[in-house]
């Protein structure tokens, strides 16, 4: 789970870069770049979500 959770905080800060790059210089690489890393940022969220209610039960 710990790896998990960094990988996420990673992603996390890789899509908050590249999101803030193209709203704010219009970068459009940069927006194709953040558009991949949330569907990238989904699938960890799901896996997250059903190790954690794994954890809980």
């Amino acid at each position: 789970m710990d790896k998990l959770f960094a990988e996420i905080n990673e992603k996390l800060q890789f899509f908050a870069e590249n999101a803030a790059s193209q709203v704010e210089k219009g970068n459009k690489a940069a927006g194709s770049r953040a558009r991949k890393a949330s569907l990238e940022l989904e699938k960890l969220f799901k896996e997250f979500r059903k190790k954690s209610i794994a954890a809980a039960k």
